[in-house]
């Protein structure tokens, strides 16, 4: 007689429905391993459900309202009525894009034979997982759990909502105190201020987007106070206390005090290591809860694997593809040494304008060539969109270049269509562009990209 409780056995268990692990299942499926893919929740993960997708779609809607008021009555619309956010029906309309998602991404795992698992995966042994009291068993095992929002530390800290809780939102609140200098920081306090919502940020370090390029500390504080957004540095918040009206009273660490109707804390995300019984597998995890990893994405057991944020390492959506894809290219496909080259990877903030930064900053090109080895290209100037305009918007861009035949080893920007224009330039410097190259290549005009390959010393 067959043994009911006998475990299920898989040539590659993925626990984790997210980017990467998605990815990482569909390439070994593709490469005819059986595969079981482990997911609780919604399929996507963070970016598709609580994340970078309909953040994107809510970054449109605001740069939409935000484009109209700024510009509109120059260029010679005229409104008859301010423009109204029915912020209820933008929501239900990302809802019914993100479920379309779920289900592309379901029949992306069927047409590849991977078998879906649903519920939360517990370690048993370092071969063995526990689904909703099931065991499941694989002679590989990817760890690609993700991670979730933190709140600070402090009285107070469970006032106010984290990022996955901005897209339960139904209507807007008034006013809102984002904390936090980051990613989430930025992108949400630029986003609630394009919705007219009175929008404060608070940064605890004395600038926003700490270990970025100093052109896009610079441009991104100017921008903000040229445009009335209202970012205030070295503010660390000590104590938070709800009132009488159910609005909230801040006090920060200067003594200083501020009122708002609703906290987002954008402090930063903790992996999503500590459900997982991880110690039964011996697995090394860091004690802040991250998973060790090398360049291979092999962990200390040398049939587990991790991607993604939970590593710690580059926590962006196309890098855990990018990993999980490359890692079931090594284990399925016989390419033993392919793994994901962490250097020069683009990223994009979408604020209002965007940030555009691949490769180093100049303090970290100085560090690793030399003060003297270094030449610094940089500009500032009117983009053509907002030129005719009394909101003269401006764009910042940079390049960092090495050595005598100097190297093209970092480009920065913030300015609009900096989002977009990044790409082309991330492959001519993955490629080891020069300034030369650049300075060959025939301008688009009138464009602002047009900036990068026209820049003099």
């Amino acid at each position: 007689m067959a043994d009911n409780n006998a475990a299920r056995q898989y040539d590659y268990l993925v626990i984790g429905g997210g980017s990467g692990g998605i990815a990482s299942a569909n390439r070994a499926g593709m490469h005819g391993a059986k595969v079981g893919l482990i997911e609780a929740n919604d399929l996507g993960g963070t970016c598709v459900n609580l994340g970078c997708v309909p953040k994107k779609v809510m970054w449109h809607v605001s740069e939409l309202m935000e484009e109209i008021g700024l510009y509109a009555e120059d260029y010679g619309i005229e409104l008859t009525e301010s423009p109204k956010l029915d912020f209820g029906r933008m929501a239900d309309n990302r809802q019914a894009f993100i479920a379309r998602l779920h289900t592309a991404y379901k029949n992306g795992l069927d047409s590849n034979g991977v078998e879906l698992i649903q519920g939360y995966a517990s370690f048993v042994d370092p071969h063995t997982v526990e689904v909703n009291g099931e065991h499941y068993t694989a002679d590989r095992i990817l760890i690609a759990t993700g991670g979730r929002p933190k709140r600070p530390n402090i009285p107070g800290s469970e006032f106010g909502i984290v990022s996955d809780d901005v897209f339960k939102l139904k209507t807007l609140p008034e006013r809102i105190a984002v904390v936090g200098g980051g990613y989430i920081g930025v992108e949400m306090s630029g986003i609630f201020h394009g919705f007219k919502v009175d929008t404060h940020q608070f940064i605890r370090k004395p600038k926003p987007l700490h270990g970025f390029d100093d052109i896009i500390c610079k441009g991104f504080v100017e921008l903000a106070e040229a445009e009335g957004k209202k970012v205030h540095t070295n503010k660390s918040v000590k104590e938070v206390r709800q009132n009488d009206d159910q609005s909230y009273t801040m006090y920060f660490e200067d003594g200083s005090t501020h009122e708002t109707d609703q906290i987002l804390w954008a402090t930063g995300r903790n992996p999503n290591t500590d459900s997982l019984n991880i110690e039964a597998a011996g697995v090394n995890v860091y004690p802040d809860g991250y998973i060790e990893v090398d360049q291979y994405q092999n962990t200390t057991v040398d049939h587990i694997f991790a991607v993604g944020d939970v590593t710690g390492r580059v926590e962006l959506t196309p890098v855990a593809i990018a990993a999980g894809r490359r890692l079931s290219e090594r284990l399925f496909n016989g390419k033993t040494n392919l793994y994901l080259d962490y250097t020069n990877i683009p990223t994009v903030f979408f604020s209002h304008p965007p940030i555009g930064t691949v490769g180093m900053t100049e303090e970290q090109a100085e560090d690793e060539y030399g003060k003297d080895y270094i030449k610094v290209y940089q500009t500032t100037f009117t983009s053509m969109h907002s030129s005719i305009t009394r909101n003269r918007q401006k764009t910042y861009m940079k390049l960092v270049c090495a050595g005598v035949e100097e190297k093209v080893v970092g480009l920065h920007g913030i300015g609009r269509g900096m989002d977009e224009m990044l790409q082309g330039f991330a492959v001519a410097i993955k490629m080891g562009a020069t300034k030369a190259d650049f300075d060959s290549t025939v301008a688009i005009h009138p464009t602002a990209a047009e900036e990068f390959v026209t820049m003099k010393g």
